[in-house]
C-alpha cells in the first residue's frame, strides 16, 4: 500500500489531538490577574502537551519519508504509536486541572514512555523492512540514539514527580529540546536519498 494514506490518517489524528486539547482550555471570566491565574497550570500543561505532539509530528514525519510502502505490520504499529499520543489530552487535562500534582505528572510521565516506546517499536518495525537501505539505517540509528536517552529521562521522572512535580516537567522539556530541534543530519539525509 502506498505510504499517503497512512500518512494523511495519521496527520489528522494529530489534528484531532491538538484540536481536543485546546478546547478543553477555558476562557477567563474576566481581564485582571486574578481571573487569568487560575488558568496557568492549564495552559502550562497545554503547552507541554502542544510541544510534544508538535515534536512527534515532525519526527514521524521524518520517518514516514524514508518508507517507500507500507505494509499491515507498520499500519498495526503506526495505530498503536497513534493509540498512546489520543491518550494525551486527558492527561494534559488532569494535570492542569490540578496543578501539575505529582501523581498527575507521574502519570503523565507514564504516558510518554509509552508513546515514545510506541513510536520507536514503529521505527524498529520500519527498519526491519528496510535492513539494506543505508538511508534509513542512519535516520532510525539517530532516532534510536535520542529514544533510549528520552526513555531514561522519563522513567527517571516518574519518581522524581513525587519529590518535585518541577523536576520532571524539567525532564520533560530536556526531552522536548532533545527532539524539537531539527536534527540537520537527519534532514540531510533524507533529503540526498
Amino acid at each position: 500500500m502506498n505510504k499517503t494514506r497512512l500518512e494523511a490518517f495519521s496527520d489528522g489524528v494529530f489534528a484531532i489531538i491538538v484540536t481536543i486539547m485546546v478546547l478543553e482550555l477555558k476562557i477567563p471570566h474576566g481581564t485582571d490577574w486574578s481571573a487569568v491565574k487560575p488558568l496557568v497550570p492549564t495552559l502550562g500543561s497545554y503547552l507541554l502537551s502542544f510541544l510534544f505532539v508538535g515534536s512527534w509530528w515532525i519526527n514521524h514525519h521524518h520517518l514516514l519519508h524514508a518508507v517507500e510502502q507500507v505494509n499491515s505490520t507498520i499500519m498495526l504499529a503506526n495505530l498503536h504509536f497513534l493509540f498512546w499520543l489520543s491518550l494525551i489530552p486527558t492527561t494534559t487535562g488532569w494535570m492542569g486541572e490540578n496543578g501539575f500534582d505529582s501523581v498527575t505528572v507521574a502519570v503523565y510521565g507514564g504516558l510518554l514512555i509509552c508513546g515514545g516506546l510506541s513510536f520507536l517499536m514503529l521505527a524498529k518495525i520500519i527498519s526491519a523492512d528496510y535492513p539494506t537501505d543505508h538511508k534509513f539505517t542512519q535516520v532510525f540509528q539517530r532516532m534510536s540514539i535520542k529514544g533510549t536517552w528520552s526513555m531514561v529521562l522519563y522513567v527517571v521522572s516518574i519518581p522524581l514527580a513525587f519529590v518535585h512535580p518541577a523536576i520532571s516537567c524539567g525532564l520533560f522539556a530536556v526531552v522536548l529540546t532533545m527532539w524539537f530541534i531539527p536534527d540537520k543530519k537527519v534532514e540531510k539525509i533524507l533529503i540526498e536519498g
